[in-house]
């Protein structure tokens, strides 16, 4: 899996609405960027998924409770209210930070919830439903545009427990490795691997947000040269519960 890798923006995708064709916007900008190649993996951004699957809501209609204004504390405590109902469970609060378990099993702050790049100042865009089947069906028709078999990555911004900052990871993953498992393999100086996991995925997707960023409209790219090829998920990239010590 190493050599030389290319990361390659994916412009001229425009905003994108309920019901859109992304898998045609996707293959018309990579056609504008040179054309697919058999093996690269496409980097979409979250919310441009969940854009054209209609997960976004409208705060005009929601009625926050109780519970949503204490951990809203300065904040619009409708959006919280949402949060809530995007949560399986509330992991930390410290408002109006809430870091949740959304219904994936994905531990990260407002339960994906999230207000940036939404369609105006009193929306905000969910999660996917489920992201692994997001990025099939869109691998699929990549495939059936160009002919050309890709992975595809549902990509979305995380914080992580230890770091500051963020950093793209992988939501959904169709067609590609989502973890690379070295347990037992040797090192350079013979020593044996007994924990090692690579979570390639999450690196894919890391690369890709150097071109796409958060500001530039940019909202997908092909990252080329990673021999990635595999039947990953998403959900593969998920601590469990008994190996959580954050938890």
């Amino acid at each position: 899996m190493r050599g030389e890798v290319r990361v390659v923006p994916l412009r001229g995708i425009p905003e994108l609405e309920k019901d859109d064709d992304l898998g045609a916007e996707l293959a018309n900008a990579a056609e504008r960027a040179g054309g697919l190649e058999a093996g690269d993996v496409v980097v979409v951004a979250q919310k441009a998924v969940s854009k054209v699957e209609g997960r976004v809501v409208d705060l005009s209609g929601i009625e926050p409770s109780a519970r949503a204004r204490e951990l809203a504390g300065d904040e619009d405590p409708r959006r919280v209210e949402v949060i809530l109902g995007e949560a399986k469970e509330i992991v930390r609060a410290r408002p109006p930070l809430v870091i949740a378990e959304t219904r994936h099993g994905f531990v990260c702050a407002s339960a994906g919830v999230d207000a940036s790049n939404a369609k105006g100042p009193d929306t905000v865009v969910l999660l996917p439903l489920d992201p692994d089947a997001s990025a099939l069906r869109l691998r699929e028709r990549l495939r059936e545009l160009t002919g050309v078999a890709v992975g595809v990555i549902v990509s979305d911004s995380f914080g992580r427990a230890w770091r500051r900052g963020t950093t793209d990871v992988a939501l959904g993953v169709s067609g590609l490795v989502s973890v690379l498992d070295l347990k037992g393999r040797r090192d350079a100086m013979g020593y044996e691997l007994h924990a090692t996991e690579i979570a390639v995925a999450d690196e894919i997707a890391g690369a890709a947000e150097l071109v796409m960023g958060k500001t530039e409209g940019v909202p997908a790219a092909i990252v080329r040269g990673v021999d990635a090829a595999g039947d990953g998920t998403g959900l593969d990239l998920l601590m469990p519960r008994d190996r959580d010590l954050f938890r």
